[in-house]
């Protein structure tokens, strides 16, 4: 077998195996010898020589044996340079050895620049409720390091309902339990730059090689890369690469694969061939659960700090849409009663976190009344909004007007036009006549009382 041989071989590869393919894998193969049957080849790096082997090695074989050459395997060995005492320049070992896939060792997570991992995120520190159970059973199972079941995850939610939490807690398992397997945990802005960065400095293989010999990638916010062309493409092969693998992938990001904008559909469908959870809203039961286990915390460190009963439950009530916002109020709050030596009580709740109260009144919408009082009453939202008078239908749309008035700064017109474009008047006598019947009928006043707490929660 000749290098004219080879090169035969390499030309009939790129039409077989694609561009991508042989600018990656192929191209860098340099020829060295036949001997005894063994076609030999250098390649820059164990992790190009291991990939080759593992998808390539057969068909190259074949290929050569069909061009004429008595070949009955193919071997990989790494090009290892040492520096020379005459120069900075390295020079090329002649004893670099067969590659073969490296034994597995213990390794910590890698911890990239720009995604440290947060000690504070553990399993154990996350509470658990009905809005991210299957999310958080989910991340159990991945942490545990054993066979892929799905893949990737994928964990979606608003801000501050635990993404990134279950993230690091992920991580933390991993580090602990398994240390044997290689995890690389960063976000999709890190994960960008980096590949800009390998561009830049012409070291894409070194790129390629740190995400591509992973056991478990992890990424955070990856609708960063939307838009992106570039990186997608990228993300994409490293994507498949690990799948083909059968590598583990975890994945965050702020809605679900099919929302975010600008990211390419062959992505989108990628990220939801695997199990796709969504982290809902904090109810009330959770928020309460957190600011419980927070003042735990916080009594270990201070055991002078005393709240009166009711504090938590406000603050769990009024402070709905955000829990890093949630816990930043209690520990302003902490903070305060600690330095000025006071007891927390619900007054100097109200006081100290005025603003962040404020700022957290959620936003109801009509529509969001409508809906409720309709499943309350077991009506159509369209019946609600419809022509019909009849009172099973009429009294449940007088109780949403009442609401309406009484949980949103719309305007009595701007009510009525909701309301299938009524005129302000019905609204008005709608108003009223709930207005009566809630001081004289006891079960109209519970269940007003029961839909606005259902509201605000």
């Amino acid at each position: 077998m000749t290098e004219d041989t080879w090169q035969r071989v390499r030309n009939e590869l790129q039409q077989t195996v694609g561009k991508h393919n042989f600018t990656n894998w192929i191209a860098p193969l340099e020829f060295v010898e036949l001997a005894d049957g063994v076609a030999s080849f250098q390649v820059p790096t164990s992790f190009i020589g291991n990939w080759v082997s593992r998808n390539f090695g057969e068909q190259i074989q074949q290929m050569l044996r069909h061009s004429g050459s008595d070949v009955h395997r193919v071997e990989f060995s790494v090009q290892k340079k040492r520096p020379t005492a005459k120069s900075t320049e390295a020079s090329v070992d002649d004893t670099a050895q067969p590659n073969v896939a490296p034994s597995p060792s213990t390794k910590p997570v890698t911890d990239l620049p720009g995604a440290p991992l947060d000690s504070r995120f553990t399993f154990e520190n996350f509470v658990v409720g009905k809005p991210n159970e299957l999310a958080h059973a989910a991340a159990r199972r991945v942490a545990e390091g054993g066979p892929v079941s799905f893949n990737p995850l994928f964990l979606y939610g608003g801000v501050g309902l635990g993404k990134t939490h279950l993230m690091h807690a992920i991580a933390h398992e991993l580090q602990t339990n398994r240390p044997d397997l290689n995890v690389v945990y960063l976000s999709a802005e890190q994960f960008m730059y980096r590949f800009v960065q390998a561009l830049r400095d012409k070291k894409m293989m070194d790129f390629k090689e740190l995400f591509r010999s992973v056991d478990i990638l992890m990424v955070d916010d990856v609708q960063f890369i939307a838009g992106k062309g570039s990186t997608q493409e990228e993300f994409f092969h490293t994507f498949n690469a690990l799948v083909d693998q059968n590598k583990q992938i975890i994945i965050s990001a702020d809605r679900a694969p099919g929302e975010i904008k600008d990211l390419e559909e062959r992505i989108k469908s990628r990220l939801q061939c695997g199990l796709v959870v969504d982290l809902h809203p904090t109810d009330y039961e959770l928020r309460l659960g957190i600011l419980q286990q927070k003042v735990e915390q916080y009594k270990k460190q201070d055991s002078s700090l005393s709240l009166v009963p009711g504090v938590l439950e406000f603050l769990a009530h009024r402070i709905s849409t955000n829990v890093r916002v949630l816990e930043g109020a209690l520990t302003r709050l902490f903070a305060f009663a600690s330095l000025v030596g006071r007891e927390i009580t619900l007054e100097l709740a109200q006081d100290c976190l005025a603003d962040i109260l404020r700022s957290s009144d959620r936003k109801i919408t009509i529509e969001e009344i409508q809906r409720k009082v309709s499943e309350h009453y077991n009506i159509r939202l369209s019946e609600m909004i419809g022509p019909r008078r009849v009172r099973t239908i009429a009294r449940p749309r007088q109780v949403a007007m009442y609401l309406a008035k009484q949980l949103t700064s719309r305007s009595l017109p701007e009510i009525g036009r909701r309301f299938g474009g009524r005129d302000h008047t019905t609204v008005m006598h709608g108003v009223k006549k709930i207005e009566e019947l809630r001081s004289t009928n006891n079960q109209m006043d519970e269940d007003l009382e029961l839909l606005r707490r259902s509201l605000e929660a």
